[in-house]
């Protein structure tokens, strides 16, 4: 173990992620302790922090620590040492931790920690640990591409190219709504294949736009998510209750995983219809009459009815009424 924090860690410069990576990972577990105790109401560990009456959540907290950890880190940028880079990119990891577990605050702007939405704080934060821990690994997104030798090596070139089609591929399958299979692909370009190809998840953009509410393939995509969704919902949302706690009037993790589907697994809507421009709904009649009417408004047919010839000269530029029946 030592060995390989020494080579893999230390000597390849990935300290500073490292502690990020740590700083994440504890600041989550300690805070989700933290409510957990808090929502228990265990009388030896302190509430809420409520200054003059005003509950401060753990995210403000949050805001504060990445934000000493990020100008600390910028002010220090050329002359820290491994050791002092490493502690700030720890704070820094500890304030994400604290942001991110009221990620669904900040996503639906009202308080949902222990509600079923809540959950989503939980998919964010398992986001964040899964791509650090990645990187950490020595994986890197595209690290094959050198874009300062493009213009002396075809090979290069080629590069970029396969970059940029991989790039592509990638917003393909986000747009597919398949948020884990485009993250992790950047990391093995295979994955992103069999995402691109395979059918968009039904509420998805993707589908929205490409597959009628009615079609086979929205059918199709409708009966594959919740098949092969209900078992991966149900072990997720197991250890999320384990690790955050159960959210609020959910009696069981058989109803929760239905109610989630029930909730997900959903046709896209429609794309809005383009509404078309005024100039097409509201054109100028060719043949201007004194009535000064709008074409295809009911005052044209009303002048047609009149003549202006009949009307008083007061009104000869009047809008005319419709007969009335």
């Amino acid at each position: 173990m030592s060995t390989w924090f020494a080579r893999d860690v230390v000597e390849a410069g990935r300290l500073p992620l490292f502690s990020f990576f740590v700083g994440l990972i504890v600041g989550f577990l300690c805070i989700r302790v933290s409510v957990r105790l808090i929502r228990a109401q265990v009388r030896w560990w302190f509430g809420n922090v409520r200054p003059g009456g005003l509950h401060l959540h753990h995210m403000v907290f949050g805001v504060v620590l990445c934000l000493g950890a990020a100008i600390g880190l910028i002010a220090t940028f050329e002359t820290a040492t491994p050791t002092t880079a490493a502690v700030l990119s720890g704070i820094f990891g500890l304030g994400a931790a604290l942001i991110l577990d009221e990620f669904a605050l900040i996503l639906y702007l009202r308080d949902v920690y222990w509600q079923e939405e809540g959950r989503t704080s939980v998919d964010a934060v398992f986001v964040a640990v899964a791509v650090t821990g990645l990187l950490l690994l020595g994986l890197r997104p595209l690290d094959f591409v050198d874009i300062g030798g493009f213009r002396d090596s075809p090979e290069r070139a080629a590069q970029i190219g396969f970059a940029v089609i991989s790039m592509a591929t990638a917003a393909i399958v986000l747009l597919k709504g398949k948020i884990w299979t485009g993250l992790v692909g950047l990391f093995f370009f295979p994955l992103l294949l069999i995402g691109a190809v395979r059918l968009a998840r039904p509420g998805a953009p993707w589908a929205r736009w490409r597959y009628d509410q009615d079609s086979r393939r929205m059918l199709r995509a409708l009966r594959r998510e919740r098949r092969l969704r209900r078992p991966l919902i149900r072990a997720k949302i197991a250890v999320q209750d384990l690790m955050a706690g159960r959210p609020d009037l959910l009696p069981s993790l058989r109803e929760d995983a239905e109610k989630e589907l029930d909730r997900t697994v959903v046709p896209a809507p429609a794309p809005p219809r383009r509404p078309r421009s005024m100039a097409r709904r509201l054109t100028i009649s060719r043949k201007r009459r004194r009535s000064g009417t709008i074409n295809r408004l009911p005052g044209l047919r009303a002048a047609r009815a009149y003549p202006a010839a009949e009307r008083p000269a007061s009104q000869e530029y009047e809008p005319v009424e419709p007969p009335r029946r």
